[in-house]
């Protein structure tokens, strides 16, 4: 059995507490599976209301008291595990209802630079064992750039916990300017191209990267593409500076939570072994959302928020310009703007065809995987990816882009992979989005036995938790061995402009 350790995790949100996309996933998942592997793993995150109200049996364990204000802490177990979590109580993060990062509007709350330093500065108290808690973390575990300043306030340690920084996605940054710099008193000696400065402004994704002791992003392809200026946002530089300091490993989903054979939410139970059964829910699932009810139309499902990284405009354009394809689309998605607008009126205009249901729902979600006969997934970018793991969990075959987490979990049906489980685009346009499902289409229609072989592929892979968690166990071990390291020789970043 490993060395136990003392873990920190740092993140701005937390499934079931509160999701605004797969990060929320990844900070319910992952410190789960270290739980369960016997490390004393402790999440801590912004008491936001909806955080506030969801953790039972909160008490009061201490109180931080930093340079932007007093902040108290309570702890309590995550609602679905033993796994305790701290949350930090203040004004700025604990008074506001709805996103923890953007207004009705969906423009980023003015404050956000000064409630993240804040929620920073208190895990900072947390990971020295400075608030009370008779608790000190070994590592402290940061994501993306709402914990970006804690690896930068923890470099004025002497005697502080390893770091490890994972980028989830890099297009968001926490990017502010020189007065915001000033107003959170941050060390002048930062205001550096070598540390914090970003083009005439500051990062906090930049603080974490440059300040960690180790990094890591959600996928081995993503941890290439980052070092390209295609997808390095700007950071590709630094990020190829560090490129021996960083891992890629991948996500994994909860196999218990999405599983076909037991799930609360299907009238029809299936596995791998008995494929029939899927038939019926996508029966149900035509008739649910009024579409045709018609076995031989390759059913094509879309689950995602509804942003210009998730390519959904292309889905539009090639279903608009392919009328006589024999499939059916049904959408479940959130966001504002044209694409809502846009799959309001597909689905006005091809009501037997096309189905559109705008929000989440966890359990129509799960009818949504059951029911489908192929997952749409035409990412301009995608660090991970979730959803594709769901879709091949249920026997939904991926129609994907291949980028980033995708690249590592999908093999196309013509590749020759000895499992491949779906059908790869590999020039994103609606040209190729619409090829792609022609193949589908083509396969499910006229090879039935090879797309069931797809299906058992796919619904044989191994997603869970318990494989990322080894995978984060070695990046630990290497992180702790660079800290100590570190401790004996004295730290000095030597960083380049991203």
């Amino acid at each position: 059995m490993p060395l136990q350790h003392t873990i920190l995790f740092a993140v701005s949100e937390a499934a079931p507490l509160i999701r605004t996309g797969g990060l929320a996933d990844v900070a319910n998942g992952l410190p789960k599976a270290l739980h369960a592997a016997g490390h004393d793993v402790r999440i801590i995150v912004p008491a936001y209301p909806d955080v506030a109200s969801g953790v039972p049996q909160q008490r009061i364990v201490g109180q931080a008291t930093v340079p932007l204000g007093t902040a108290t802490l309570r702890q309590g177990l995550m609602p679905d595990s033993n796994v305790p979590v701290l949350t930090v109580d203040h004004g700025s993060l604990s008074a506001r209802r709805g996103s923890p990062y953007v207004d009705e509007s969906g423009q980023d709350w003015p404050d956000n630079a000064s409630r993240f330093a804040l929620f920073c500065q208190v895990v900072r108290e947390v990971a020295m064992g400075r608030t009370g808690l008779d608790w000190r973390a070994d590592l402290v575990h940061c994501n993306d750039w709402q914990t970006g300043l804690v690896p930068a306030y923890l470099s004025e340690e002497a005697d502080r916990p390893a770091t490890l920084f994972t980028i989830h996605n890099l297009r968001h940054q926490g990017v502010f300017d020189r007065d915001t710099f000033q107003e959170l008193a941050l060390p002048e000696a930062w205001w550096d191209v070598e540390k914090l400065e970003f083009h005439g402004n500051f990062s906090f994704m930049k603080a974490g990267l440059v300040f960690s002791d180790r990094i890591n992003t959600v996928s081995p392809s993503y941890a290439i593409e980052i070092q390209t200026p295609e997808f390095g946002c700007g950071l590709e530089g630094l990020l190829r500076h560090r490129a021996e300091d960083m891992w890629g490993i991948l996500n994994g989903i909860d196999t218990a939570h999405w599983d076909p054979a037991q799930s609360p939410h299907l009238s029809h139970h299936f596995d791998a072994w008995n494929l029939i059964a899927k038939q019926a829910n996508k029966r149900d699932l035509q008739r649910e959302l009024g579409l045709k009810p018609d076995p031989d139309a390759l059913l094509l499902v879309l689950a995602a928020r509804l942003d210009s990284q998730k390519g959904i405009d292309l889905v539009v354009d090639a279903l608009r310009n392919n009328t006589a394809a024999h499939c059916q689309l049904a959408v479940m998605g959130h966001g504002t703007g044209q694409l809502v607008n846009d799959l309001k009126s597909l689905a006005a205009q091809q009501p037997e065809r096309v189905a559109f249901r705008e929000g989440f729902d966890q359990g129509f979600s799960h009818r949504l995987f059951a029911g489908g006969d192929a997952f749409l997934m035409p990412s301009r970018f995608e660090p991970c990816g979730l959803t594709q793991m769901f879709a091949l969990r249920f026997g939904t075959l991926p129609i994907a882009h291949r980028v980033g987490g995708i690249s590592d979990t999908v093999f196309d049906n013509a590749s020759g992979h000895a499992r491949s489980n779906g059908f790869a685009i590999r020039k994103l346009t609606s040209e190729s989005v619409a090829s792609a499902i022609g193949r589908a289409i083509h396969c499910y229609q006229d090879e039935p036995i090879r797309w069931a072989r797809l299906q058992q592929n796919g619904m044989g892979w191994e997603f869970s938790w318990r494989r990322s968690a080894r995978g984060y166990l070695a990046c630990y071990a290497e992180t702790l061995a660079a800290n100590s390291h570190r401790k004996h020789r004295g730290f000095r970043p030597q960083l380049v402009h991203g």
